[in-house]
């Protein structure tokens, strides 16, 4: 369905409206140019008042008026916000979690282990289904919602939990080797000793029940596409709206769900990406998040399930910037932008988190400017589908490191999606477009740099690959806290950075906040370069002036980078300016608030997407192409010039 044109459209909710409009609903959106919804994922109340009552008037009503107006559907199944009744039928169906028993009324609170919640699960999924099959405007369906395990601490999730770590250790001896119990006397016995992970200190142990936690939303997401498979066509597609961590916004790499092991269970990558609005829009968020959505699927197209309209106070855009921020998604790899939502809300927690029409329903300034996009991609056609990205720079990202850093109760203030961020919003300033990749890749053939920044727990077989890689030619840059722990959060009673010290020809054995020292914020090692290695930059504080801050080393037929001090945003700007031509990645003249997304469409073409997040600029085009939108030719060296927030696509 996305070799035609871009997916367009917005979530939808005719059970949430105060008057019976979905007739005119329809129009506007096919007026507007979308030919998309995404429907039923949040209201299985609405679908069954009552257990084993079902109503699909609402479903059937939507379903027939989308299909006369040539809107095709997404269904989505309704599991992530249960009824009263089923709280009141389980009490315990609420996840007791580190703060103790949840209370119904909120979305997302159940245990996702609890046998009853799955029972009903499959009943309303079955039936869901059933009743939307027939209609052939349905294209795909969408698992659940945002799923996490919502911390559940049950006895009945710590008793699985206790026998992950029988079927991973095998006795407790290697339990409590591994994970170092013998500290403040937490060591095993035997296996029922284990006690209620609540209470530890241990990071490993607290650190290990996360990520049991996380397998239990690739499970969870798994059993249910092993439902929808027994009903889907062939052509219908399945995909879940991935989230991310978040600061009032999408922020990084999400500690709550292993994404990249959870997307097998995907026929296509999806995510939710909300951002910063008006003046504090810069696009960062829309790329790093579409990156790592797009790796999910080994750099496959995905879908943007949601993102805001018009938002809450905080995400209110600012002429233009819907507009800009739909074709920024579509340059990061997107197939599909899809609003949340298609009307403002009227009652309950999300009232003024607005939706394409405000709360009087009618078509506004947002609704204007997202057909006035509607149109451009109806006009632009498959000139823009199928586009897929290949990045010079790879980023090594890790749920095991974010979490390891969370429990060493030493970092305070300091994560592992600050480090991330802190090296990721750098080369986005500098325009170097980069891949997101699992720690579980071993591989990283045709990448001129792998990045790894905050790899605190590193396995010996990452290690391995990584050594082997700068061996061979290739380049390497890590940043301060990587290869510290092994994936127990044990650390490593060796040299730092461990298994690495000759490729990056230095050590350090101290490590402090930085306080006090110029151009630092936040940490700083104390990098003891050996004979051979480039010290890029120094301390500038007499205690301190022995040691260095980051490094250059070669090693074999490649060269090791490493970053031992959090620099300040500019200083570490400008020491990648220079630094990348020599580890082999171009930086061009071009530097944001201009951001430029090259690639290659599903016909092959090269297509380049110029983003202007700031004032009126122009850009030098480099050779012969055509601009998409005002369908012109431009010659190498010509210049065109982007108003604020102007968008512009050149096709070779």
């Amino acid at each position: 369905m996305f070799e035609q044109r871009i997916a367009y459209g917005a979530a939808y909710y005719d059970e949430y409206m105060p008057l019976s409009r979905v007739e005119e609903d329809m129009a506007l959106m096919e007026q507007a140019g979308m030919n998309i919804i995404r429907i039923a994922e949040s209201t299985w109340s609405t679908w069954e008042p009552r257990e084993g009552e079902f109503d699909f008037t609402s479903l059937n009503r939507v379903l027939q008026a989308a299909r006369r107006h040539h809107i095709q559907v997404i269904v989505g199944t309704p599991t992530y916000a249960i009824p009263p009744w089923l709280a009141r039928k389980y009490p315990d169906i609420l996840a007791e979690t580190h703060d103790g028993p949840g209370r119904y009324g909120h979305r997302q609170l159940m245990d996702l282990t609890h046998p009853g919640y799955r029972r009903h699960c499959e009943i309303i999924i079955r039936r869901l289904l059933e009743a939307a099959m027939p209609y052939e405007n349905v294209v795909g369906f969408q698992l659940d919602n945002e799923t996490k395990p919502y911390d559940t601490c049950s006895p009945r999730a710590q008793a699985l939990f206790k026998k992950w770590l029988q079927e991973k250790f095998g006795t407790v001896e290697a339990l409590n080797a591994a994970f170092g119990l013998a500290y403040w006397s937490n060591a095993l016995g035997s296996w029922d000793d284990l006690p209620d992970v609540r209470g530890t200190i241990n990071g490993s142990l607290a650190a290990e029940y996360e990520a049991f936690q996380r397998h239990l939303v690739t499970e969870f997401l798994s059993w249910q596409r092993s439902i929808v498979d027994e009903y889907r066509r062939p052509d219908q597609f399945v995909t879940h709206n991935f989230d991310y961590a978040w600061r009032d916004y999408s922020w990084g790499l999400q500690p709550d769900a292993d994404q990249f092991d959870a997307a097998k269970a995907m026929t296509v990558a999806g995510c939710d990406i909300y951002h910063p609005s008006a003046a504090k829009l810069t696009g960062t968020e829309l790329s790093l998040c579409g990156d790592i959505a797009r790796g999910l699927k080994g750099g496959q197209p995905f879908l943007v399930l949601e993102t805001q309209a018009q938002g809450p106070f905080a995400h209110f855009p600012f002429p233009g910037q819907l507009r800009l921020c739909a074709f920024a998604h579509l340059a990061n790899g997107a197939a599909m932008v899809e609003y949340w939502h298609w009307h403002s809300i009227h009652n309950a927690k999300e009232c003024y988190w607005k939706g394409i029409l405000s709360h009087d329903l009618l078509p506004g300034a947002a609704y204007r400017e997202i057909a006035a996009v509607g149109a451009e991609l109806t006009a632009l056609g498959p000139a823009l589908t199928g586009f897929t990205r290949k990045s010079p720079v790879a980023i090594i990202v890790s749920g095991r490191s974010l979490t390891g850093i969370k429990h060493d109760y030493s970092f305070t203030g300091m994560d592992y999606n600050d480090i991330l961020r802190w090296l990721y919003d750098a080369l986005f300033r500098l325009n170097i477009p980069c891949d997101i990749l699992p720690d579980t890749t071993r591989d990283f053939t045709g990448y001129d740099l792998v990045a790894v920044p905050g790899l605190y727990c590193a396995q010996e077989d990452l290690i391995a690959a990584l050594r082997r890689y700068v061996a061979g030619g290739g380049n390497l840059l890590a940043t301060y806290r990587s290869f510290f722990c092994d994936e127990h959060v044990t650390i490593r009673h060796a040299p730092q950075p461990y298994g690495l010290t000759d490729v990056f020809g230095m050590t350090y054995d101290q490590f402090c906040d930085g306080t006090g020292v110029e151009g630092v914020e936040g940490w700083m090692e104390l990098l003891r370069p050996d004979d051979g290695t480039e010290v890029l930059r120094g301390y500038r504080h007499w205690a301190y002036a022995p040691y260095a801050a980051a490094t250059l080393h070669p090693f074999g037929r490649g060269q090791a980078a490493y970053l031992g001090a959090k620099l300040e945003a500019a200083a570490l700007e400008a020491l990648l300016e220079t630094l990348l031509p020599r580890l082999g990645v171009l930086v061009g003249s071009v530097r944001w608030p201009l951001v430029v997304k090259s690639g290659v469409n599903g016909q092959g073409r090269q297509l380049t997407y110029l983003l202007n997040y700031g004032p009126a600029t122009s850009y030098t085009v480099e050779r012969p192409c055509r601009e998409l939108r005002a369908d012109r030719a431009l010659a190498a060296g010509d210049s065109l010039a982007l108003s604020p927030f102007d968008v512009a696509i050149l096709y070779e």
